[in-house]
């Protein structure tokens, strides 16, 4: 990877020169590797809720497919599979990661026909076919993660992950309002409806092979890999790996202080975002509206953030580009308190979802690229990553679930300040972390 990313800026490239990061054919195949890993989640979801609400499945079983989600949660405990193993036949012609990267996707494609060919009338089978579909799309991310990675050089990284986002964002609308879209116009062709949803998730199958076009287009990352437990059987090599990859990472110099910036590095977002919808509706504004805002110019908003961030990281060394990314997640929660003092002002409110999903992207993706900096040894790439990212929904899922209890005693203007104060903890360790050279031992680390 290239070490002037880690620990300096180029040269000033113009703005033009930086898009060309974009161009690139392997920052292309990332981009569409994006779309096939944001496929698979509305067919899971919102795609099947309306499925089932319309074939009169009953609200509290519909809730339950919720749990379907699960694999995404705990995809860290089957990655070091990926890292251990290759796939027979695949990985003998397409390398290790590129082997996983199809195996995955052809197995997602027949997960999905599969899926759209159960009846509502029979929930169980369903769930069998969610869950399904959500296992393979979720080590589908674990192998696209891991090829990315690797892939990338450094200076890449944050841009692959800005068209990354945008295209899994796209995969997303595919696959809910595209596959809902194609569905009714199924309907009015006729067809009848026990048969409408199973065309539906044949189209969404079909798409799929955008991701095998891409893994068939990309090359394997380059150089030699050194596995964990050779000599030993499967599950000798798996939890070699497994250990491996732990003891490595702890091994490393600041390990523990690296760990505990992967978990605040984010609260302050991850702590106002799971009340911003309730803020919203609290303070007046109706559902549709907010909807239509968080949709509309909030996507557009965060889609520009992280290009935003990914022509950042092409100017600045990767340590200022966190010290940006994290002062503009603390001071883009000044626009919610304003919100909560300015009341029911649909300008306003478009004006603050802007701010918050244009900084929060810029923020995620040099958190990203950050991630993935870490992940230097190759024989680890996936479990290391995986285990990252799950750190970082502890913040997100676990942290943040106090914030009600905030809101409750403070007010919704005082909460926001102390969301703020919440991302101090993130910088603190910034700080902590660049007297310590931390980022000049990134720099100076090879891909193992």
């Amino acid at each position: 990877m290239s070490e002037r990313y880690l620990s300096a800026p180029e040269a000033s490239p113009g703005f033009l020169q930086a898009l060309k990061v974009y161009l690139r054919p392997r920052v292309l195949v990332v981009i569409l590797l994006g779309f096939s890993s944001g496929l698979p989640l509305a067919l899971t979801g919102t795609t099947l809720s309306v499925w089932m609400t319309e074939a009169g499945v009953n609200l509290s079983t519909i809730g339950l497919f919720s749990l379907v989600g699960l694999p995404y949660t705990l995809k860290f405990l089957w990655a070091p599979v990926v890292d251990a193993l290759d796939v027979p036949l695949l990985s003998r012609l397409l390398g290790r990661r590129r082997g996983w990267l199809l195996a995955t996707q052809l197995a997602l494609a027949a997960a999905i026909l599969l899926l759209g060919a159960q009846s509502p009338s029979a929930p169980l089978a369903i769930a069998a076919g969610a869950l399904l579909v959500a296992f393979l799309s979720a080590t589908q991310d674990i192998a696209v993660d891991a090829f990315r990675v690797e892939r990338l050089d450094s200076s890449e990284q944050a841009a692959g992950m800005a068209g990354y986002v945008a295209a899994y964002r796209i995969g997303m609308l595919a696959s809910g309002a595209g596959v809902i879209a194609f569905v009714s116009w199924l309907e009015t062709l006729g067809l009848p409806r026990e048969r409408l949803w199973s065309g539906g998730y044949a189209f969404g199958a079909a798409c799929m092979a955008i991701g095998v076009l891409a893994t068939l287009l990309a090359r394997e990352p380059e150089g030699p890999v050194e596995r964990d437990g050779k000599g030993t059987g499967a599950a000798g090599r798996i939890a070699a790996t497994a250990f491996g990859a732990f003891a490595e990472f702890l091994a490393r110099p600041q390990a523990w202080t690296v760990l505990a910036f992967v978990l605040f590095y984010k609260f302050c977002d991850a702590f106002a975002g799971v009340l911003t919808a309730p803020f919203v509706i609290a303070i007046g504004f109706d559902k549709l509206t907010y909807a239509a805002i968080v949709k509309g110019v909030g996507l557009a908003a965060a889609l520009a953030g992280g290009f935003a961030g990914g022509l950042l990281a092409k100017q600045a060394s990767l340590a200022a580009c966190l010290w940006i990314g994290g002062v503009l997640q603390i001071l883009s929660n000044l626009a919610f308190v304003a919100q909560a003092y300015i009341g029911v002002n649909v300008p306003a409110l478009t004006g603050t979802i802007v701010v918050e999903n244009f900084t929060g992207a810029i923020g995620t993706v040099i958190f990203v690229a950050y991630l993935s900096a870490l992940c230097g040894a190759r024989a680890h790439t996936a479990t290391q990553y995986a285990l990252l990212t799950a750190l970082t929904a502890v913040g997100r899922t676990f942290l943040a679930s106090v914030a009600g209890y905030v809101v409750e005693r403070t007010g919704w203007p005082l909460f926001f300040v102390v969301t703020m104060a919440a991302g101090l903890p993130g910088l603190a360790l910034l700080a902590i972390l660049q007297a310590r050279g931390h980022f000049a031992e990134l720099a100076s680390r090879k891909v193992a």
